[in-house]
């Protein structure tokens, strides 16, 4: 099973990276989500994790 971590901004989705555990997917996502850069960057709105093909979404982090 693969996972992809993406970032949604104004100009849509843009796929950070893929992953080939869910653990490895999710220590990736959460240091994203503590990034400076991407918390302080204002354009981009938020971080989806998502599992195979398809991209069923597991994790959202919304950023303020």
């Amino acid at each position: 099973m693969s996972f992809s971590i993406n970032t949604h901004d104004a100009w849509g989705v843009v796929k950070v990276g893929d992953f080939q555990s869910l653990e490895e997917a999710r220590r990736a996502f959460t240091a994203l989500c503590q990034d400076p850069w991407y918390q302080q960057d204002g354009g981009i709105k938020g971080l989806e994790l998502t599992q195979g093909a398809e991209g069923q979404r597991i994790d959202w982090f919304a950023f303020r």
